[in-house]
C-alpha cells in the first residue's frame, strides 16, 4: 500500500471513528428546560403534600369514575348469576340506525374474531386453528331462546373458556352489541 492510499484510509478511520462518535440520543437532547418539570418531586402516600388543599398525597377517588379491576356488576361467572341476569336485565335501548351501526362495530371488533361475521362459531381464530375449541353459535336455537340478559351476562363476564369483556366495553356497548346478535344476526 502506497503512502497516498493509506492516508486515505487513516483519514476514513478517523472520520468514521469520529461521526460514529457522536452518539445522539432523540429522548434526550442534551439540555432541557424547566428542570423542575423534569424531575419533579414524588410525595409518597399518605405523607403531606402542599400541591392540594387538603395538604394530603392520598386523596379520594373522583365521583362517577371505576378503580381499574373493579367492575360495577352484581353477578358473577357462574351459570346460577347467568339465569339470575336474565330474569334480571331487559336491554335498555332501541334498535335504533345509530345503536345498530355502534353494535355491528362492537361485535366486529371484539367477538368476530370467534364467533365468525355471522355469529356462526366460525371465527378466524378457529378456522386457521389457532382456537382448537369451538366458539359457541350464535344463530343456535339454544342462544336465540335465552333472555337479552343472559347474552349481556355473558358479554359481561364470560361463560365456559370465553373470556369477560366488561372492562373494555361500557355497558351501553355491551347491549348494542347484543341488539346487533338479535336483530341482525339471529334475525333469519
Amino acid at each position: 500500500m502506497d503512502l497516498k492510499n493509506g492516508i486515505k484510509l487513516l483519514v476514513a478511520i478517523i472520520l468514521v471513528a469520529g461521526l460514529s462518535s457522536c452518539d445522539h440520543n432523540r429522548n434526550n437532547p442534551g439540555w432541557q428546560y424547566f428542570d423542575d418539570m423534569v424531575k419533579s418531586p414524588a410525595y409518597e402516600s399518605y405523607t403531606s403534600n402542599p400541591n392540594f388543599k387538603d395538604g394530603k398525597s392520598m386523596q379520594p377517588t373522583i365521583s362517577g369514575t371505576v378503580p381499574r379491576g373493579f367492575m360495577q356488576y352484581p353477578f358473577e361467572k357462574t351459570d346460577a348469576d347467568r339465569v339470575q341476569a336474565g330474569l334480571t336485565f331487559e336491554n335498555p335501548l332501541e334498535a335504533t340506525t345509530a345503536n345498530m351501526e355502534r353494535g355491528k362495530e362492537v361485535y366486529t371488533i371484539y367477538c368476530a374474531s370467534c364467533h365468525g361475521d355471522k355469529g356462526d362459531g366460525q371465527g378466524r381464530l378457529f378456522t386457521s386453528k389457532k382456537f382448537p375449541y369451538p366458539p359457541g353459535n350464535l344463530l343456535s336455537e339454544k342462544v336465540r331462546t335465552i333472555p337479552d340478559g343472559e347474552l349481556y351476562h355473558v358479554i359481561t363476564v364470560g361463560w365456559g373458556i370465553m373470556a369477560e369483556h366488561g372492562s373494555m366495553l361500557s355497558p351501553d356497548d355491551r347491549w348494542k352489541a347484543v341488539l346487533y346478535i338479535r336483530n341482525e344476526l339471529q334475525k333469519n
